[in-house]
């Protein structure tokens, strides 16, 4: 048989051997494996292929990463068991698989960061935040000298969940001096400059204010608000970045249900004085006051879908843990037992044990990385489930921090979303990105 021939006839088999077992459950398996990787050194993982084939196993930097235990950088194995990843050391690594040694399957790059720990929080938290401009929740009629009835923010072209973020060239920091700049611009008989973002594009127009006949005061025709306050639980803090993380998911404006781009904001301390039970379609939740000396206990700096994040100068009392635990990044994270930490009744954190009954699978962030049940017989008891207030509580497995609690399922209060911990830790700064809800969601 012809040179040629032979290595078409090869290809053909191999192509039809591959598109055959690319239907079964170890190639769907194999197909679900990370283009990239991160690991801690020192803390061993692997991948689990699950093909009942021979494949040549290859790493670049062996004093970085070793396969199965090995110094070696080239490995047969039989991919039909886990390859062991062993981390020695800070840095990036690439893996790379060949079926039967030449046909190339799979690169994944592996970035190993130093040893990780933060400290569990647990505590319940207020959450006071200012937005970084004036939002828009609303369009309102004013009354003109006619009688007729009109809106000029609506007419402007301005929309709900707007943020206005100057007007006639002045910064908008403060909601309380719009009505000054309102009147000058009114009695002057001119419109505003009106500069505004929407959808993350700074965008212009011209407003020209209304007389409204019943209050005698100019108006923009608009319903705004530049602050938001509310209850929360404390993720982590880690003590020698003084950065903490809460909440596990996004503040919204409660109105427009659009993210709050946070200009400025604090948290303080919280006590829980009680709580209404969740019940089957009906979210229950924490019913908290801040203390009376108004203790802050750090600021609000960045507000993003993994929660809430800034600088904190000292570990909140009340907590179970006193120095920092092992936090587990997501591919780390399995079904099975876990407990949570929160408050239910004054300022003391308590430990409730769950069931994780389900964990996805992510190479980068996304929210809802676990599904998460409570177990706990004294928890269910106090609260149905999960209550909105809860969102924040931080889930420990085996030792190590994984997540966040962060939604609770509306007809099934007892389950709920969590996030992982890694993610929050990347959005605070604290963890380097490796990159250079359903319809029945409440948030807990």
């Amino acid at each position: 048989m012809k040179p040629n021939l032979r290595r078409k006839l090869l290809g053909f088999v191999l192509a039809f051997l591959l598109c055959f077992i690319g239907t079964a459950d170890p190639v769907q398996s194999f197909a679900s494996l990370p283009n990239e990787l991160r690991l801690i050194s020192g803390q061993q993982s692997r991948l689990d292929v699950a093909m009942p084939v021979q494949a040549l196993a290859s790493v670049d930097r062996p004093d970085v990463l070793q396969l199965n235990g090995s110094r070696e950088s080239k490995l047969q194995v039989s991919l039909k068991h886990p390859l062991q990843l062993n981390p020695q050391q800070s840095g990036n690594a690439e893996v790379t698989l060949k079926l039967f040694g030449k046909i190339p399957l799979k690169t994944v790059h592996v970035k190993v960061i130093p040893e990780l720990k933060v400290i569990p929080g647990g505590q319940t938290i207020g959450v006071k935040v200012k937005s970084s401009g004036i939002l828009v929740v609303g369009h309102h009629l004013v009354r003109v000298q006619n009688g007729a009835k009109v809106s000029p923010g609506e007419a402007a072209g301005l929309r709900v969940g707007d943020l206005l973020t100057k007007m006639d060239g002045k910064p908008l920091n403060d909601v309380t001096k719009v009505a000054d700049i309102v009147k000058k611009a009114g009695e002057a008989n001119r419109p505003l400059d009106i500069s505004f973002k929407r959808g993350g594009k700074e965008m212009t127009t011209k407003l020209s204010p209304a007389y409204d006949q019943e209050d005698q005061s100019w108006r923009l025709g608009l319903y705004i608000r530049d602050s938001a306050a509310g209850v929360g639980t404390l993720t982590f803090y880690a003590p020698h970045q003084k950065v903490y993380g809460a909440l596990g998911h996004v503040i919204t404006d409660m109105n427009t249900q659009t993210p709050i781009d946070v200009g400025s904001g604090q948290i303080v301390q919280s006590n829980v004085t009680s709580i209404s039970r969740s019940e089957e379609g009906e979210p229950g939740e924490k019913r908290a006051t801040f203390t009376k000396d108004g203790k802050i206990l750090g600021n609000v700096e960045r507000n993003t879908h993994f929660g809430i994040f800034g600088k904190m100068n000292n570990l909140p009392e009340h907590g179970l843990y006193q120095e920092p635990i092992p936090v587990a990044l997501s591919h780390e994270v399995k079904e099975g037992p876990a407990e949570i930490l929160t408050v239910v009744e004054g300022q003391e954190v308590e430990r409730f044990t769950v069931e994780i009954v389900h964990v996805s699978k992510q190479d980068t962030p996304a929210t809802k990385g676990l599904v998460l049940r409570i177990t706990d017989p004294r928890l269910l008891k106090k609260t149905g489930g999960i209550v909105q207030g809860m969102s924040g509580s931080p889930i420990v497995q085996d030792g190590k921090l994984i997540g966040a609690v962060t939604h609770v399922f509306v007809n099934d209060p007892k389950s709920g979303y969590g996030c992982f911990i890694e993610w929050m830790l990347q959005d605070s700064g604290v963890l380097q990105s490796t990159e250079s809800t359903p319809q029945n969601l409440k948030a807990g």
